[in-house]
């Protein structure tokens, strides 16, 4: 019994390997695609609570020993599975970070500019 354990296991690892390897394929297409990445994000969300507030929630174990042997992996395997979200000021401290970020170097480059373009004063024009 236990070798069909471990073998239906493995058998899930590759099979979650597989979705993942696809996940990050997704998200690699969407490179720069602000608009595509949210959607695939919301999409991982969505799956996220379908999957937690029904099947897994149908799942749960209904004595001590299975209780004890999920919190165990819970504990083992790096605590409860959990999508955070951006908060909208995270957002948009980050953009204006960006955009701050964006305009100081224009600003800079218009003024190498400016200083390029300007012809020196002779002591005859000043």
């Amino acid at each position: 019994m236990y070798i069909n354990t471990e073998l239906k296991q493995q058998r899930n690892n590759l099979r979650l390997e597989t979705i993942e390897l696809q996940v990050q394929s997704e998200a690699k297409n969407c490179q720069g695609d602000s608009l595509a990445l949210l959607a695939l994000l919301r999409l991982l969300e969505g799956l996220h609570r379908e999957i937690r507030d029904s099947l897994f929630l149908e799942s749960l174990p209904s004595n001590r020993q299975g209780l004890y042997t999920l919190l165990k992996n819970i504990e083992e395997e790096g605590g409860w599975p959990y999508i955070y979200r951006m908060k909208l000021q995270s957002l948009l401290a980050n953009l204006a970070e960006n955009t701050f970020s964006e305009l100081e170097s224009e600003k800079n480059t218009q003024s190498l500019v400016e200083c390029e373009s300007s012809k020196p004063l002779s002591v005859k024009q000043g």
